[in-house]
């Protein structure tokens, strides 16, 4: 009997906030396989949710093992693609030595003053430099900053910090890289104008808790394996989008945050755009690409809770609703509650949006879409310079009434959802594809 051959495939570890996947993709870049894993919340040591670290550790390492023993797949190449503002700190031994710390969890004001007066130059000039508001946990170098102030001795234990998409190919290489995307990710960590770290990291000494940064997109080869270096996941959505498009184009990238890429516009950052939640990200090279911020799919998710709770439906109540109407201007206004110091309106305080006025949870509901959209276009425009294509991917790509919605506001636009499934996983490849080992092995392969 003829044995079968292997299937030639790429896997794709995307692991975000809330959904963790691993998707395989055949050597066209078609998917093939996708598999969720569900990873509950723990508290880290000062008692706040984070991430499991050891079991999403142990996903990894256990789906790493079954792919290469496989008896259907032979494994080309496999990278990672990973939310920001995610530091694992590792020890001398390699083995991480704190929790995955939650990008919300808060740092105290005492520590973000002390940073804030050491820098010899005005907050809104520093986060000019590097590209990055005021944002707490989610500027990641000041968790570092953090950690050596608040927790001296877990600091010293500290041998290498890496973003979680580094430490995903970390596990699979024992190489340890920093890359471009992970470290502009509004860290507060890289000075955009001198294309260097800020002052501040080599003052503190943090550089030296840093990995070797590199703009090649694969770590090493194991046994016959392209491993890549990772990358951040709003990048990575962006460039499959790149490769196949010549024209300028919008992508808005959704989820817990709906970030607005603007690949085409380059322009520095003032003040006024970075205290409305715009910042730049980096390409996997080092360049600049602007974009811009809202809590979208949070607050998305606090309010359908509410108003499920309100009018007692199940929560998934919205599902069934596929036509959006015009705005009814007799609603009672929408207000925010998760999105107080962030976003295009970070001085609107947190209030609980009042549903008395509302008949039905359907009525609730279309008007949250309106008050969502009216507060994420004012987000769009911070970046938008009248691309004629705004592309949508991400959970809201397949919520009709966003898309409807959306579109009524770009009459002269062409909004287009998600062509090929899984933008931010088929990112990763096509970043992988990019790399020096790549090109140097495909003959291998032919």
């Amino acid at each position: 009997m003829k044995k079968r051959m292997k299937k030639s495939i790429y896997a794709v570890f995307d692991i975000g906030k809330t959904n963790k996947k691993l998707i395989l993709f055949d050597e066209d870049q078609q998917i093939i396989d996708e598999q969720l894993h569900v990873c509950t919340d723990v508290l880290d040591d000062d008692g706040f949710d984070c991430d499991h670290l050891p079991r999403l550790t142990e996903w990894v390492l256990r789906h790493w093992q079954d792919l290469r023993q496989s008896p259907h797949y032979s494994v080309k190449g496999v990278n990672f693609t990973a939310y920001g503002a995610s530091f694992i700190h590792l020890g001398a031994d390699g083995q991480p030595v704190a929790p995955l710390y939650n990008y919300l969890k808060p740092i105290p004001e005492h520590i973000q003053q002390q940073f804030y007066a050491a820098l010899g130059q005005s907050p809104d000039e520093f986060a000019a430099d590097t590209c990055s508001p005021r944002l707490g946990m989610l500027n990641s170098g000041l968790q570092l900053y953090w950690l050596k102030y608040a927790k001296p001795e877990l600091y010293a234990q500290i041998h290498t910090s890496l973003h979680l998409p580094n430490y995903l190919s970390y596990l699979l290489t024992g190489e340890k890289f920093s890359d471009y995307t992970s470290v502009g990710c509004h860290t507060a960590l890289w000075d955009y104008q001198r294309r260097q770290y800020h002052d501040w990291v080599r003052r503190e000494g943090i550089d030296e808790k840093l990995a070797p940064l590199t703009k090649d997109s694969i770590a090493s080869v194991v046994d016959g394996i392209m491993v890549g270096v990772g990358l951040h996941d709003s990048t990575s959505a962006v460039m499959p989008y790149l490769a196949e498009n010549d024209e300028p184009f919008v992508l808005i990238s959704t989820g817990t945050w709906s970030v607005t890429i603007n690949p085409f516009n380059s322009q520095p950052l003032t003040p006024e755009l970075l205290r409305r939640d715009c910042l730049s990200f980096m390409t996997p090279r080092g360049q600049a690409t602007r974009a811009s911020r809202v809590f979208l799919g949070r607050e998305h998710d606090h309010q359908v809770e509410r108003i499920a709770s309100y009018f007692h439906v199940k929560p998934d109540f919205y599902r069934s609703i596929v036509l959006a109407r015009p705005y009814d201007e007799t609603s009672t206004l929408f207000t925010p509650a998760c999105m107080a110091g962030t976003g295009p309106f970070p001085d609107q305080p947190a209030a609980d949006w009042d549903l008395s006025g509302f008949r039905t949870a359907s009525d609730a509901y279309q008007h949250l879409m309106h008050g969502l959209i009216n507060i994420l276009l004012e987000s769009i425009h911070l970046v938008w310079q009248g691309e004629k294509t705004i592309f949508v991917d991400g959970g809201f790509a397949r919520n009709p009434l966003f898309m409807q919605t959306l579109s009524w506001n770009f009459p002269k636009a062409e909004i287009r959802t998600l062509e090929v499934p899984q933008a931010t996983a088929l990112g990763a490849l096509v970043h992988l594809e990019q790399g020096e080992a790549w090109k140097k092995t495909q003959l291998l392969f032919t």
